[in-house]
């Protein structure tokens, strides 16, 4: 069946396209009787707007782009819910692209949206970002962009975050608080901003209260379980053991629990660990899982406002800025 146009509507009324389109839009140099009557035909037609053909008219429509890591983990989809929540309520529909922790991934996504003429793009980089040539390309070209958690901080865009830094200082404070004297970091990527910040929030806790950093208790990785599981495993076998582990995220904190757990120790006993993040397994677990309650849904919806806010800013007045959201230690019977 084909589709009624706004061409379809003119040579029904008499009237020209353009005419159609401005009263469809409530333009304000229409009669408020021609508005009346293009509004009933079109209803009575089932009439719907050519989205492509206004996007293509416009140079924008009105769908935003989201590039995360990975939807899997508890943290990005939750985030992804508070984005999409404030994009329904302001009339935009959002397309999420996932890098899988690929920067070569993370590059096509970008590119991908550009050329889908988004309205704007909310990102939050992967583990394996090496530049950030794709989102200053972003900027260039006028699409309005968005860092949430895992941002560039060399690109002159919006960001919401968390003091990553103060807050690993607070978990391994509250470790020190507990009695725990040798303890370990199982870190993220080095290349990782969130990652070298935690580090440096761990570094400072232990300098404050007078524990040594002991090279071999700080272990790189990724951030998944494996690399979790790994990291302990690897000090198990050097016959390394810390008395406490804080670690980069949730997901490596559970792989080193696993580890821990199949080696016959006892958590909080022998070891303790923290995490960070607050995923949903981190209280299902048993003992359950100290960590930072990370604001993930927050932290989606303050990027869609921004974003929203920029899109619809016609003056093209609003500064990049950074919002810093809190984020709380929840003390479980991991420590």
């Amino acid at each position: 069946m084909k589709h009624t146009t706004i061409t379809d509507i003119a040579k029904k009324l008499g009237i020209s396209p353009s005419t159609v389109s401005r009263a469809l839009n409530d333009h304000p140099d229409i009669k408020a009787s021609t508005k009346t009557q293009v509004k009933k035909l079109a209803k009575e037609f089932n009439f719907r707007p050519n989205q492509i053909a206004q996007s293509l008219k416009n140079n924008r429509t009105t769908i935003i782009g989201v590039i995360v890591p990975e939807i899997k983990h508890d943290f990005f989809s939750s985030a992804i819910s508070g984005i999409e929540e404030v994009a329904y309520q302001s009339g935009y529909t959002i397309i999420v692209c996932q890098s899988n922790e690929s920067f070569e991934r993370e590059v096509v996504n970008t590119n991908s949206l550009i050329q889908q003429r988004v309205a704007g793009i909310v990102a939050s980089i992967s583990q394996n970002t090496k530049n950030s040539e794709h989102f200053q390309s972003v900027i260039e070209r006028g699409i309005p962009l968005v860092f949430f958690d895992r941002v560039c901080e060399d690109v002159d865009a919006s960001k919401v975050i968390i003091d990553d830094t103060k807050c690993a200082f607070d978990a391994v404070s509250h470790l020190i608080e507990r009695g725990y004297k040798k303890i370990a970091h199982f870190a993220g990527p080095k290349v990782l901003e969130i990652c070298r910040k935690r580090l440096l929030g761990f570094t400072e806790a232990l300098e404050q209260g007078n524990l040594p950093l002991i090279k071999d208790f700080v272990q790189y990785g990724g951030l998944d379980e494996k690399d979790g599981y790994n990291s302990m495993d690897s000090l198990l076998k050097q016959n390394l053991i810390p008395d406490a582990i804080f670690a980069v995220n949730d997901p490596v904190a559970i792989g080193a629990f696993q580890r821990i757990k199949e080696a016959g120790l006892k958590i909080p006993d022998d070891i303790g660990i923290v995490g960070f993040s607050n995923n949903k397994i981190t209280s299902l677990v048993d003992p359950p899982i100290t960590t930072l309650n990370q604001p993930s849904f927050d932290m989606g919806k303050k990027a869609a406002e921004i974003l929203i806010e920029v899109i619809e800013d016609e003056e093209k007045s609003i500064k990049p800025k950074t919002v810093i959201l809190n984020a709380e230690l929840i003390i479980r019977k991991s420590t």
